[in-house]
């Protein structure tokens, strides 16, 4: 994966705004004051700790309290549909699409990324160490019957597991696979006990390394691998349209200002024990400009 080249110097004639919620001077008073916000994101922002920094600069700069739900990324974009939430920050662009094509999400707009990592024992049963074909070790896996600690939790780490699998054209079956329907660092303790096989986000893994005895041994695009293995970052509004009750203006707030440069340089800054643990997109020489609709999206014909 092609790191992009962030714009996070100075830039002539940048006039912050935030999604329009700012002034012209990032230390003006904001106006809007002991409100909550309500996330529901995935539980590998939670865990790392990322949500705790990127929280803490936009309570400063605004007074608002983020109330954040970690949950994968299935349950994080039901709250929304619900409107049991302000904004979602999710990685399975799939469901962010259906999400938005079903009308419950708005102004969607690329965050970050890392990768995603095939983590298990040392000893490495199934022999997949340094394998650059993420399907061909998915194979190797099941050929061995080596367990595989599965999200099964219609996350979007389980979403892009099941992606694999369909790609190796192998149906995960038998006592080898297990389902555990619950979180990224929960299933990396698992996995670590059993021990067992199981894929997990860079971050959260990284987060968490020094109190798991696994190991890496097949690498993400970040190192290397495999582009299949790319985790992609997206943040969306729950639209107001369908919910009139949620805080839009606070949504788009959020928004603005994980996307704006200072949003992202604390992305960017952000590490466990030396490693980055997320790589800001927002802020981009070359912006993505699909990032705002659905992937399949195309315009009425009139």
């Amino acid at each position: 994966m092609q790191r992009r080249k962030f714009l996070l110097g100075t830039i002539a004639g940048f006039s912050s705004t935030y999604a329009g919620c700012l002034g012209d001077d990032e230390n003006d008073s904001a106006e809007i004051q002991d409100e909550t916000l309500t996330l529901t994101t995935t539980t590998s922002t939670y865990d790392t700790g990322l949500l705790d920094e990127v929280n803490a600069a936009f309570r400063e700069r605004f007074g608002v309290t983020v109330e954040a739900v970690a949950q994968g990324t299935g349950a994080a974009l039901e709250t929304g549909r619900n409107g049991d939430s302000d904004v979602v920050m999710v990685h399975a662009r799939s469901l962010e699409d259906e999400f938005m094509q079903d009308g419950y999400g708005i102004n969607r707009r690329d965050l970050m990324f890392n990768d995603f990592i095939v983590v298990g024992p040392a000893d490495d049963p199934a022999g997949i160490h340094g394998i650059d074909d993420v399907t061909e070790a998915f194979g190797s896996i099941a050929e061995t019957e080596s367990i595989f600690i599965s999200r099964g939790d219609n996350s979007g780490t389980h979403a892009k597991e099941l992606d694999i699998w369909e790609a190796a054209d192998i149906e995960p079956t038998g006592e080898w696979y297990r389902e555990a329907g619950t979180g990224m660092g929960e299933v990396l303790n698992q996995a670590a006990l059993t021990p067992g096989y199981a894929l997990a986000d860079r971050g959260t893994y990284l987060s968490q390394r020094s109190e798991l005895d696994i190991s890496i041994h097949v690498e993400g695009p970040i190192e290397g691998g495999p582009e299949l293995l790319a985790n992609p970052y997206g943040i969306v509004a729950v639209n107001p349209g369908v919910h009139d009750h949620v805080t839009y203006d606070l949504a788009m707030s959020y928004i603005g200002f994980l996307t704006s440069i200072a949003g992202q340089e604390v992305i960017e800054n952000y590490d466990v024990d030396g490693e980055q643990l997320f790589f800001p997109e927002a802020v981009a020489a070359d912006p993505n400009f699909a990032q705002y609709v659905p992937a399949d999206w195309e315009p009425a014909n009139e």
